[in-house]
C-alpha cells in the first residue's frame, strides 16, 4: 500500500505546540513544500530542532520570520538575522548546541539511549546546568537525547513504501531525524514504485517513514 498522501492531510498531523525536527543544512535538503504549508496553515508555538535557521526566506528561516516558533534548538543562527533579533527581544528561545553534539543527541533519541558523553563545551557556557562525569581522568558533559513529535524530511527519490534515497549533501540531518520522531513525513522530489530503488541506495528504510508528500504538491 502506498504511503503517499496529500499536503493537506500531511498538515493535519502538524499541530500547535509540537516539537518538530526539520532536515536540511542552510536550506539544502529541507522540505520547502511542507514548510510553506505549515506557514499557510498558521501552526504556532512550535519547538523546532534543526541544524540551523536557514535564511529569512529559505528553510526553517521562513517559520522564524512568520513567528511560528517559540523555541529553536540549533547549532547556529548566523545566516538569519531575524532569529537573532527575536532572541535578543525575548520573542524566541534559542538553545545553541555544538553541531556534533546536536547530531549525536538526535541519534541518541532515535537509538533509545539515555544520552551521550562529550568533552565539547567543557569550560564554556555550554556546560552550565549540565551533569559532568569524569572517566579515566577526563571530564565529559552528559548531553540528553532529542526526540520530536514530527520529523519533516526531504528525499530525492522515495518509493511508494517509503524507502528513501537522498541526493549527495542534501542527505545531512535527514536520516537521523527520521529515526527520532514519533511521526515521519517525507517530502519527495520524485516518487517511484516499490522496487525501483536499488536496495544498496536506500538510506532511510521504509519502516521509519509514515507518510510521503510530493514536492510542489
Amino acid at each position: 500500500m502506498s504511503k503517499q498522501i496529500s499536503l493537506a492531510e500531511a498538515l493535519s498531523y502538524i499541530k500547535d505546540d509540537m516539537t518538530v525536527m526539520i532536515g536540511g543544512f542552510l536550506g539544502v535538503g529541507t522540505p520547502e513544500t511542507i514548510i510553506d504549508g505549515v506557514i499557510k496553515k498558521g501552526v504556532k508555538n512550535l519547538t523546532i530542532i534543526g541544524n540551523d535557521t536557514g535564511f529569512p526566506t529559505i528553510g526553517i528561516g521562513k517559520l522564524i520570520t512568520n513567528k511560528l516558533a517559540k523555541k529553536v534548538i540549533t547549532s547556529h543562527i548566523g545566516t538569519n538575522p531575524e532569529t537573532g533579533r527575536q532572541m535578543n527581544e525575548k520573542e524566541l528561545e534559542v538553545e545553541l548546541v555544538p553541531q556534533g553534539t546536536l547530531v549525536e543527541r538526535i541519534r541518541a533519541g532515535g537509538a533509545g539511549l539515555g544520552g551521550i558523553l562529550t568533552p565539547t563545551g567543557i569550560g564554556t557556557l555550554v556546560e552550565e546546568n549540565k551533569q559532568k562525569l569524569t572517566i579515566d581522568g577526563r571530564e565529559f558533559l552528559l548531553e540528553l537525547p532529542l526526540k520530536a513529535d514530527v520529523a519533516l524530511i526531504l528525499g530525492a527519490k522515495v518509493d511508494t513504501k517509503g524507502n528513501v534515497y537522498y541526493d549527495q549533501a542534501a542527505r545531512n540531518f535527514n536520516p537521523i531525524m527520521a529515526m527520532a520522531a514519533e511521526l515521519v513525513i517525507v517530502e519527495a522530489e520524485e516518487i517511484v514504485e516499490s522496487g525501483e530503488i536499488n536496495p544498496n541506495d536506500v538510506m532511510t528504510p521504509s519502516i521509519f517513514v509514515d507518510y510521503i508528500v510530493k514536492e510542489g504538491n
